[in-house]
């Protein structure tokens, strides 16, 4: 038994504390770094690995505890995973010097990749068709809540104590996320264990390896450029790897990527979605700031400011668009969701150096409406056309296809970004150009036009998925799903 069925709302509740816990600790600790970096004696680059390396551990586990979540039950592995977390950020607090912390963070993300690999499947395999989406949105409003106060919080702390108070934080609230989930939850059951008798250990190794020399190459070509011979190397061994992985699970008998689940065509075009979506939102993540306090001369403060309406009007669309999901078509629903993400990226093509502020501030509400609208129902679309024996490495990938979304949002938006910079400079630009501040607005506008078309690429993906969720929906128990068939009220 995954969740009881009378506590499951409470099961919910524990998978949201964690949610909220752990988007809470990435924008604080984005905050902390500079702070970070001089008490720790390190430069501001070394400084990044404290970030990097949480995504890489994060994103290189991923699909190893999807695996182990199938087999031996997914909630045994949130609870360890939530557990780990909170021993990684004790572990974190405690100031021992700049390479026990990046030991902590590696800790912390062992844990964190233990509960996200799982968290979709739980909330799958929790709820029929009809209730999925609202409770993917109330997972979803705690992911938006955590990223509305990370910068409020991080300031507050940074104020009045030290930065490892900013780590302890993660230690109330993991408790509680894993005192309700020992309380609401069961262990799952073991639906793989032919499976477990061999480990796909090559698959495990290889994939990790072409997820660490892939993040690390990408990085490091922010500041080299992708000419860089290292960066060249780390990109060649990422794909070798690649490659050897899926040639590994071509052949391997219990695989850790069943690429069987491929075939499943609304599960492919989802995920696709999800890489997309999550690429154009990091464009934003990683310009808008330096367009705010650069560009426009803002403070920190009232950046923050201006910056925290995505995530608020993420936190007030999240249930309305499971709401929505569950009552109608949810590829339908996350269309309209991209179609506002790339409506949004568009709209910063009106915003220039001299603009009135409410309009970045409507091109950032709508932004924030979008992806609100479209993060329950694409985890609703993903996740319920699955069989039930994957739910775990299917939740897995999904987040996966999330963080390499992220990754490669942030390296192709830089790059775009300063190539473009350089090319109206007519010489190589690699930081902000203060006294040129029109070089950095050429090159925000020809990024975000790059988003938008990403973003509507999207749009054409789910735009496939629409009549073929409709068409699963009109034949009871046509595929072998966490509760048969996902079947719209509406369709």
């Amino acid at each position: 038994m995954d969740v009881r069925t009378d506590r499951r709302w409470w099961a919910m509740t524990a998978l949201g504390f964690f949610a909220f816990m752990t988007n809470l600790d990435s924008s604080v600790v984005n905050i902390a770094v500079p702070v970070m970096a001089k008490s720790l004696n390190v430069t501001a680059s070394q400084m990044v690995w404290a970030t990097s390396i949480y995504l890489i551990v994060v994103s290189a586990l991923l699909l190893l505890f999807g695996k182990m979540g199938d087999l031996i039950g997914k909630p045994r592995i949130f609870k360890w995973g939530t557990a780990v977390f909170i021993l990684g950020s004790v572990m974190a607090g405690i100031n021992l010097g700049f390479y026990f912390l990046l030991a902590a963070r590696v800790v912390q993300a062992t844990g964190a990749a233990m509960t996200l690999a799982n968290t979709y499947g739980i909330v799958t395999a929790s709820f029929e068709a009809k209730e999925r989406g609202r409770a993917m949105g109330f997972v979803g409003t705690f992911v938006a809540l955590g990223a509305v106060a990370g910068p409020s919080v991080g300031g507050l702390v940074l104020a009045v104590a030290s930065w490892p108070v900013i780590f302890w934080l993660n230690v109330p609230f993991g408790l509680i996320a894993l005192a309700l989930a020992v309380w609401a939850m069961g262990n799952g059951s073991a639906v793989g264990a032919a499976s477990a008798r061999t480990l796909d250990w090559l698959g495990i190794l290889t994939q990790a390896i072409a997820i660490a020399a892939g993040f690390w190459g990408l990085n490091l070509s922010q500041s080299r450029g992708f000419s860089s011979p290292i960066v060249l190397t780390l990109l060649l061994v990422a794909g070798a790897a690649l490659i050897l992985f899926l040639l590994t699970e071509h052949v391997h008998p219990g695989p850790l990527l069943p690429l069987t689940i491929f075939k499943n065509r609304l599960f492919s075009l989802g995920v696709l979605a999800v890489f997309f979506v999550f690429m154009v939102q990091f464009f934003t993540t990683v310009l808008m700031p330096f367009y705010l306090e650069d560009a426009r001369g803002l403070g920190p403060g009232g950046a923050g400011a201006l910056l925290t309406l995505y995530p608020l009007m993420m936190t007030l669309a999240a249930p309305l668009g499971g709401w929505l999901a569950d009552r109608f078509n949810a590829a339908g629903v996350a269309l309209i969701g991209a179609a506002l993400i790339a409506a949004g990226s568009a709209g910063y093509l009106l915003v220039d150096a001299t603009s009135p502020l409410w309009r970045f501030g409507a091109v950032v509400i709508v932004l924030g409406l979008g992806s609100g609208i479209f993060q329950s129902p694409i985890g609703d679309l993903v996740m319920s056309v699955v069989p039930k024996n994957e739910l775990g490495i299917a939740g897995s990938f999904n987040a996966l296809a999330r963080n390499l979304g992220m990754v490669a949002g942030t390296s192709v938006a830089s790059t775009i970004l300063f190539a473009r910079m350089s090319a109206v400079a007519g010489r190589r630009i690699v930081t902000f150009p203060t006294a040129q501040p029109g070089w950095f607005i050429a090159g925000m506008h020809t990024a975000m036009l790059v988003a938008a078309a990403l973003a509507l690429i999207a749009v054409v993906v789910l735009a496939k998925s629409v009549p073929m969720w409709r068409a699963r929906g009109a034949v009871p128990g046509g595929d072998s799903t966490a509760d048969s068939v996902h079947q719209p009220k509406n369709s």
